[in-house]
């Protein structure tokens, strides 16, 4: 039996969510009770926690706790089912989603009421071939690579030959000095400072250098002055170069280019991470373009007061993917509010409620980011808060908006186990592969010489880097 001849013998209101997210979900969940029947099609299986990805990359947090499984976060709700596969069309005419499930089946889902908030990806500002380099975050799986490339370096460090090699290795850039970019290089200095020193005998981790730039005149762009300038304070104490007014112009293996007040330079750097931009979901052009619609150069789509389409009645979209009228952040608060508003719409209209609904308007409950253990910033209804009133702030904030107990408490244990511990990291797995046939040529006895070199899995270190002597030092 297929998934429309199901949906079709049910005979009730049929509501299909495309994404997992915050949106979604709380879209799901407001519909609890109603007298629907909810798909929530997804192309992972699990709701993730996005604003803690960065504890996975440096090690303080497993997946586990931040990516609870999607069915397991919505089993109480018997009219909900959920959905592993990947949405590839939506036909507005015809009211059907068309997925793909992964092992390639079609799977064809038709609504009355339909709601897109399938977020955001990186945006690279025209240069695609720069996400080989200078990975971002926004999976599970961005996280882990990140983790490798980083802990990577210091393994490729401990055996490089030369000292201009081991600094090439030791030298991290974070673009975009966001939440994101701020949080990021913040863990980096720790991990090199703390928790790293003792654990090596080749390199010193401490002279590890980290690089903070961002074309805008400031960091954390969206908070007020007062707590731009701590933060940027607190980001130099811990060692960290930060470079505002400068842009990236070029980046390779082995290097970025970047453009700032004094000019270009070239910084030899082996690891980079992207924190700078998102585009939204190609589903919003895709809505657009069925829809007589518009987005804006991220890709956002335009939509009416109520989160829907222009005309559309029938179909919602929501989150980082969406252009509101008051041009609202790309953050989790603001799909998840958009979510429960858009569920319990759709609910009074189940119930036969068909008066005008009154425009979605966003609660904002504030902005914070940690800069490090025990150091953040909050902004929460105008109060300004830093260092470890700010960061209990933050700690207390982001371990409720976590779904379930247990991974709450598991996330609290493996904070407190690092403010006690050194920093402690316990999640440091990473995945390097050598290629001992390239590094060790057969021919030759045991302990001779040979050119050849051991080549790291690509989510370590695309490509093989150049030789040391065929290297330019590092510019400063």
């Amino acid at each position: 039996m297929s998934t429309a001849e199901h949906d079709e013998r049910q005979g009730r209101h049929k509501v299909v969510i495309v994404g997992g997210g915050f949106g979604g979900v709380q879209a799901a969940k407001a519909l609890k009770g109603a007298d629907v029947d909810v798909t929530i099609v997804d192309r992972t299986n699990h709701h993730l926690f996005q604003p803690l990805l960065y504890q996975v990359a440096t090690g303080i947090l497993s997946p586990g706790l931040i990516a609870p499984a999607l069915r397991r976060v919505l089993k109480k709700q018997s009219n909900v089912r959920t959905l592993l596969a990947e949405v590839g069309d939506i036909d507005l005419e015809a009211k059907v989603v068309h997925a793909a499930a992964p092992d390639g089946q079609r799977i064809v889902l038709p609504y009355d009421t339909l709601v897109v908030a399938a977020g955001a990806t990186h945006a690279y500002f025209g240069h695609p071939e720069w996400a080989e380099h200078a990975p971002g975050m926004k999976s599970i799986e961005d996280a882990r690579l990140l983790r490798s490339r980083i802990l990577g370096a210091y393994e490729l460090a401990e055996v490089a030959t030369t000292e201009e090699e081991k600094q090439a290795w030791m030298t991290f850039v974070v673009v975009g000095a966001g939440p994101t970019g701020v949080e990021l290089a913040g863990q980096l200095a720790e991990l090199a400072q703390y928790v790293l020193p003792r654990e090596y005998r080749s390199i010193d981790t401490r002279s590890a250098r980290i690089i903070l730039l961002d074309a805008a005149p400031a960091v954390l762009p969206p908070f007020a002055k007062k707590l731009q300038n701590y933060t940027r304070k607190t980001l130099e104490k811990k060692g960290i170069e930060v470079r505002l007014n400068t842009m990236a112009t070029g980046m390779d293996a082995d290097s970025i280019t970047v453009k700032g007040p004094n000019g270009e330079e070239r910084i030899t750097a082996r690891t980079k991470v992207w924190a700078a931009g998102v585009q939204a979901s190609p589903l919003g052009e895709l809505l657009a373009k069925a829809s007589g619609g518009e987005v804006d150069r991220a890709g956002r789509l335009t939509v009416d007061p109520d989160c829907s389409l222009p005309d559309r009645r029938d179909v919602f979209a929501i989150g980082d993917m969406v252009s509101t009228i008051d041009r609202l952040p790309g953050v989790a608060q603001v799909a998840m509010q958009q979510g429960t508003y858009v569920g319990k719409l759709i609910k009074a209209r189940a119930k036969g409620d068909d008066t005008t609904p009154a425009p979605f308007k966003y609660f904002d409950k504030g902005s914070m980011a940690t800069i490090g253990a025990r150091e953040a910033v909050a902004d929460v209804r105008g109060i300004k808060l830093t260092g470890w009133l700010g960061y209990f702030i933050w700690c207390y904030v982001h371990v409720m908006f976590l779904i379930g107990w247990g991974n709450r408490f598991g996330t609290l244990y493996n904070w407190l186990r690092s403010l006690r511990y050194a920093r402690f990291r316990g999640h440091r797995l990473i995945s390097v592969t050598a290629s001992y046939d390239k590094a060790v040529d057969p021919e030759k006895p045991l302990g001779e010489k040979t050119d050849e070199r051991a080549e790291l899995d690509p989510r370590v270190s695309p490509g093989t880097p150049p030789a040391p002597e065929e290297r330019p030092a590092a510019t400063t």
